[in-house]
């Protein structure tokens, strides 16, 4: 029986037709849709705390009525981001109905799972067209760009010194610190799936970039407008302490202090 394909990030799912991937990635919608495009046979994800509207776990039902099985790992069993971690000690907490009938279940090793589903078959059929928002609000008194994304994986080197929202989850993919962010912004911000997910945060300190995390339950994973309106900060870098955050200060309220900010100094 064939390996599952490793994917630290839905993102890079290169070579994953016909077969099981096991991803770092949250297991929203979004994430999802990228993995019935591989045209893989089932997906197993990670299921980021699971929080706000049970966005963490969206995309099993949203897989499900396009014919294709697939389960999450709970986060407490195996970190984020990290898809070798999850099939070494990865447990599974959620499965849709396809990855059930094939015996996927709750408590259930990852790797067991991931060899059930060896015998799911390859869904067929379009996807349906999701596309992550990137929004850009500007200019603010301070002279910052508003950036608001679903993905981190949509910053742009050109939101550097900006101050950017994301609806990702805070932990480094793969380990390694350059994949924090692609620009150094002004202010970054982040889902703590679960929270756990904060390895971006002392990364981004090393490069001078203020970020911070709201708690998994106070916001939708994947969803940076969530992160924006609903969020509330659970860790922050010295970075952006000096900004004035702290756990339980809504995201806005930060945001906003940061857009304030013109050469060191709040206006």
């Amino acid at each position: 029986m064939p390996d599952p394909l490793l994917a630290d990030s839905v993102t890079k799912l290169d070579g994953a037709a016909g077969r099981v991937i096991v991803t770092g990635s949250h297991g929203g919608v979004y994430a999802a849709c990228l993995a019935f495009r591989s045209g893989a046979r089932a997906a197993i994800f990670n299921d980021a705390g699971v929080g706000l509207d049970q966005a963490g776990i969206g995309g099993l039902i949203w897989l499900e009525q396009l014919g294709m099985a697939a389960a999450a790992v709970d986060h407490q069993s195996a970190p984020i981001g990290d898809a070798e971690a999850m099939v070494d000690r990865g447990r599974i907490s959620h499965t849709n109905a396809l990855a059930q009938a094939l015996g996927v279940c709750p408590d259930m090793p990852c790797a067991e799972a991931a060899a059930l589903l060896e015998n799911a078959p390859v869904a067929g059929g379009d996807c349906p067209v999701i596309a992550e928002a990137r929004q850009v609000e500007q200019p603010f008194p301070g002279g910052r760009r508003l950036i608001v994304v679903d993905s981190a994986s949509l910053v742009r080197p050109e939101d550097a010194g900006q101050v950017v929202v994301t609806g990702s989850h805070g932990a480094i993919f793969g380990g390694n610190p350059a994949n924090a962010l692609k620009a150094d912004a002004a202010l970054a911000l982040f889902n703590d799936a679960g929270g756990a997910a904060t390895s971006r945060l002392p990364a981004l300190q090393a490069r001078g970039v203020a970020a911070a995390t709201v708690a998994a339950m106070s916001a939708r994973i994947g969803d940076g407008r969530s992160t924006l309106e609903d969020g509330v900060i659970s860790t922050c870098n010295p970075a952006a302490e000096a900004l004035g955050g702290h756990p339980g200060l809504p995201a806005r309220t930060l945001v906003e202090v940061a857009l304030r900010v013109r050469g060191g100094e709040v206006d």
